[in-house]
């Protein structure tokens, strides 16, 4: 009885069995689709992913030979200086790695995260959403500005093609020029995509959705960048900041300091701030202010170096760049720390401010390439970066700090935009602003003494994509070196 009984079963469940087979063959391949392996990944899992390795890596990193702020830019801009393994950056010295991973990193980490927004919230693709699409542009065409900024010629028009129709894995480089062009296009069409009003979005971490922060950020960075290149293409450059500032309805623009771009960070790891992880969590205290930083602060008594820095026993010493470890580390106890601002675990990650527009409208005002009262746009910008901190101007620093020449507006903006060095060292490299004293007699500097003027290709290029590279090392008008100037310098 139990075998017959078994048996039956068993026949039940293959007649079951064929029964299903041949009523659900017409949808099977659907129902063999497994929840936990999507052949997509949503918008909202790819941007805040995206956001936040490009903020983090463009803010700090925690990583070594990565830290491409802390290592780079602070220091060539001389808001910090080393006090020990000054030729990580210090003395102009870098590794290889350092080219390699930040490369990799915006590419792989960031970038791709972006076009796959773009492409899949796209009118043809599998999820059309214009502000999903709207964002992905902004956020694609800042990080690629950051990009042709540290290495000049770039793979644009045909780089994250790897998975497309007709994949493309050795991409073409555009000259840093052409780059320029596609990014204004790009952000004009951001702006005309985002809808305020229009279909919601998530996993927004800069701004939570609000739309119109996008359009504002969409059109502050075309400013920005239309400014960067004015000198070389005024008539183009003109055009833009023109259209943008004629039309506010359709072009608006940062209006406050409520406006600022900046990845709010949480006290808990790995979102916190990555100069907190560093050196809190870390415990490096590798970094110093800069001697030129404080002393350009202490003869301006601007109050915003209690903010930079920490005074010992009173004082405000800093440490000239580019020394050797024996020397340098002699001023570890005893010159000024890191503000302690800078390194709490919830301090954001700032991408671009309203005072750093202020700057850029005062100085295309003063270049003639704008309207406006190039003094008002210098007072304003300077106002902002005090409110920034929650300070008080002082009633005679506008004074002390002079007219809105083209030194004063862009040595101003230096001292504004701290903590933003890879920013800095671009506003340098462009404008030669500010002035950076002579070296410390006992600094020693690598590079032939030259401040790095951009980062090498990393070796993966030569390696994988030699041929495109090489013609990308012509379109920069020199070697594959720190000392090639960039398209734009003035």
């Amino acid at each position: 009885m139990k075998i017959y009984k078994g048996k039956l079963i068993k026949a039940l469940y293959i007649t079951a069995g064929v029964l299903m087979a041949s009523a659900c063959t017409e949808g099977f391949e659907e129902m063999n689709v497994s929840p936990n392996q999507p052949n997509t990944v949503s918008s909202a899992v790819l941007l805040p992913a995206g956001i936040e390795s490009s903020v983090d890596r463009y803010w700090g990193h925690r990583s070594r030979f990565e830290r491409i702020n802390l290592d780079g830019g602070m220091l060539w801009v001389q808001y910090l200086a080393r006090n020990i393994y000054s030729d990580e950056g210090d003395n102009y010295n870098m590794s290889p790695a350092y080219y390699t991973n930040n490369w990799k990193g915006f590419y792989n980490d960031a970038l791709l995260n972006f076009q796959r927004i773009v492409v899949q919230s796209g009118p043809e693709g599998r999820n059309p959403n214009v502000n999903y699409e709207g964002v992905g542009l902004v956020m694609r065409s800042w990080t690629f500005s950051v990009l042709t900024d540290l290495y000049g010629a770039i793979p644009y028009s045909e780089a994250l093609q790897g998975t497309a129709e007709s994949p493309i894995y050795t991409p073409a480089y555009d000259s840093q020029e052409a780059v320029y062009a596609g990014l204004l296009n790009d952000l004009k069409l951001a702006n005309e995509k985002l809808v305020v009003g229009g279909p919601a979005i998530n996993g927004d971490i800069l701004f939570g959705g609000d739309i119109l922060k996008w359009k504002k950020f969409a059109n502050s960075l075309r400013l920005k960048l239309a400014n960067r290149q004015a000198a070389k293409k005024p008539t183009e450059s003109r055009a833009v900041m023109a259209e943008i500032l004629g039309d506010p309805a359709t072009y608006p623009i940062f209006e406050s300091n409520s406006d600022i771009v900046a990845l709010q960070h949480s006290s808990v790891r790995p979102s916190n701030n990555e100069w907190h992880e560093v050196m809190i969590q870390g415990g490096r205290t590798d970094w110093n202010l800069s001697k030129t930083l404080v002393d350009r602060l202490q003869a301006l008594k601007d109050p915003r170096l209690a903010v930079y820095g920490q005074a010992v026993d009173g004082q405000y010493i800093g440490v000239p760049n580019g020394l050797p470890d024996a020397i340098a580390t002699t001023y570890l106890a005893s010159s000024a720390k890191l503000g302690t601002y800078f390194m709490e675990p919830t301090t954001p990650s700032v991408v671009m401010t309203y005072s750093e527009l202020l700057f850029v409208l005062a100085e295309a005002a003063l270049d003639g390439d704008v309207s406006g009262d190039a003094q008002s746009y210098y007072e304003q910008a300077i106002a902002a970066s005090f409110a920034q901190y929650n300070l008080e101007m002082p009633d005679d620093y506008l004074a002390t700090a002079g007219l809105a020449t083209k030194e004063n507006i862009m040595t101003q903006k230096w001292i504004a935009i701290f903590g933003q060095g890879v920013e800095a060292w671009t506003e340098y490299r462009r404008t030669g602003y500010p002035v950076l004293p002579a070296p410390d007699s006992r600094a020693i500097f690598m590079n032939d003494g030259v401040l790095p003027t951009r980062l090498q290709y990393p070796g993966s290029e030569y390696s994988l994509n030699a041929t495109q590279l090489e013609a990308g090392i012509a379109l920069n008008g020199g070697a594959d070196d720190k000392k090639t100037e960039m398209w734009w310098t003035e």
